[in-house]
């Protein structure tokens, strides 16, 4: 005779994994339903955006390299700041090979006006001498060939750059669908219930990223930043003519 019981034996939750599996099954299909919902919702409000300030297209901006070290100076400190600092970057010194031989007090003194020079100079003679040593050349033109994840592996491994300054390379440089986060983006994303409230704005930019089809991600973004701009400001934001107020949790929700 065998012993245990025999398979008609009743039993209890906690004597076999039964219950954890329909548990574990519930929390699936849940799951599934939540990201089913938010991929409505966000193309609601791409549609929405799209409707109120229409498509936008892609055109480059800058070569890779060029934006990249635009981005770092656009850190902490405003587009007209950054912009300065590099066109007076771009006229102190001829070749991005100058820049790396700077001293590094000259780089800082003609950068000024983006804020935090002796950093941000410190961070840009880093980039330019890892990008050289590893390549031979500055030309980072092989980004728009890599798979997009290896593409922002390459540029978060160099210092001082994080996966918004990898996606604003890829992005406005070699049109890439990688998604910029910014802070207009991120407010925006949290209100209307994209994102969690407990999201960070580095995962944010994974999970924006992945709801949205590659097409769709630089109308978005720029979308995004207008509205935030214009209407979902920080402080006062304006519901009364907000496009986006029919799916906002902030507003409807009373948070």
């Amino acid at each position: 005779m065998t012993s245990g019981r025999s398979p008609s034996t009743p039993s209890c939750d906690c004597c076999d994994n039964s219950f954890s599996v329909r548990a574990l099954s519930s929390a699936v299909v849940l799951s599934q339903m939540a990201t089913v919902d938010i991929r409505a919702k966000i193309q609601a409000v791409y549609e929405a955006l799209e409707r109120c300030y229409g498509h936008q297209v892609w055109k480059a901006r800058e070569k890779p390299l060029d934006e990249l070290i635009l981005t770092v100076l656009s850190q902490h400190t405003s587009d007209q700041n950054s912009g300065q600092a590099f066109e007076s970057l771009r006229k102190r010194f001829r070749t991005w090979e100058e820049v790396r031989d700077a001293d590094e007090e000259e780089l800082a003194d003609a950068i000024r006006s983006g804020g935090l020079a002796n950093i941000k100079a410190r961070r840009i003679k880093d980039i330019l001498r890892l990008i050289w040593e590893e390549r031979g050349d500055f030309d980072l033109g092989s980004l728009a060939s890599l798979p997009l994840d290896e593409a922002k592996s390459w540029l978060t491994a160099l210092p001082g750059v994080g996966p918004k300054t990898a996606a604003v390379v890829l992005l406005f440089s070699l049109g890439r669908p990688a998604m910029p986060v910014d802070t207009h983006v991120y407010r925006v994303s949290r209100r209307v219930g994209l994102i969690g409230p407990k999201v960070s704005a580095d995962l944010a930019h994974e999970i924006l990223e992945g709801l949205l089809e590659p097409r769709q991600v630089y109308s978005f973004h720029l979308n995004m930043i207008r509205l935030g701009r214009e209407v979902c400001k920080a402080q006062r934001p304006r519901h009364e003519v907000c496009v986006l107020a029919p799916y906002c949790d902030y507003l409807n929700q009373g948070l």
